[in-house]
């Protein structure tokens, strides 16, 4: 039997005093001369949090100038239009607009519901998707090119925004050659050459869709070898992920773009 100090012998131990933890260190609030300690340790931080919010506002501002010269360009046509017509282009707009939501929500049914590998791609969320059986076997972040209209009037071609089923028609390596369109060196201010067939022109790795849309890479060489722009109606997609889709692709592979 162990002895407890402070105890005459026979006597019976007492209750044990239970350590109280310590109560935690109050925060110092920043100081003026606190910031100055922490900007002086991460320079870098500060500079890229400067950064980033720069370019947010500068961001947010285009937006709105964007939108307050679209909204001022709709007052000015509707201003030029009688009462019967301001009716009927509202009423056609109304009309398309619930005409491409049912289109696009069947395109996305039709893809929920197709046991075959295929892609889909959701223009809105930018994302590519490589699925079979529901099952999505790789999520790929894409960049959708914007609508263009090409040509001078009343000859023009617009190209839009892909929607709709498309299928594979061939799957372009880095040494396959591609004709590159005239009108994208007059988008990109080049003059067009003699010959516009240019061997990995849709970068390392492409896949080329009924109807002209293309799914492409970074190239190295040709007009497109610039990450500012973006093919007008065509996918932009990381070489690295593009390589891991297309052997699972064959030509007439459903792509489906919702």
């Amino acid at each position: 039997m162990t002895h407890q100090p402070g105890l005459t012998p026979g006597q019976p131990p007492g209750p044990r005093r239970l350590e109280r933890p310590l109560p935690p260190r109050p925060v110092p609030p920043l100081t003026a001369g606190g910031f100055r300690e922490f900007r002086r340790r991460h320079p870098g931080l500060l500079a890229a949090l400067v950064i980033v919010s720069a370019t947010m506002l500068s961001i947010d501002g285009w937006l709105v100038h964007k939108r307050r010269r679209y909204e001022q360009e709709i007052v000015r046509l509707r201003a030029g239009m009688d009462e019967f017509e301001r009716r009927r282009s509202d009423a056609l707009l109304a009309s398309r607009e619930k005409r491409l939501h049912m289109v696009m929500e069947l395109v996305r049914r039709q893809a929920k519901w197709n046991k075959d590998i295929h892609l889909s791609v959701s223009v809105d969320s930018s994302r590519m998707y490589l699925v079979r059986a529901g099952a999505v076997l790789r999520a790929i972040p894409i960049e959708v090119g914007p609508e263009r209209r090409i040509g001078t009037s009343p000859d023009t071609v617009l190209l839009a925004t892909p929607r709709g089923t498309r299928s594979v028609q061939a799957v372009l390596g880095p040494d396959d050659p591609w004709e590159i369109p005239a009108w994208v060196y007059a988008a990109r201010g080049l003059p067009a050459p003699p010959e516009r067939t240019l061997k990995g022109a849709l970068g390392p790795v492409a896949i080329v869709l009924d109807g002209g849309t293309v799914i492409y890479s970074m190239p190295s060489v040709g007009p497109l070898n610039d990450s500012s722009f973006l093919l007008p109606g065509s996918v932009r997609v990381r070489a690295q992920d593009l390589e891991a889709v297309v052997p699972n692709l064959t030509k007439g592979t459903n792509v489906y773009f919702y």
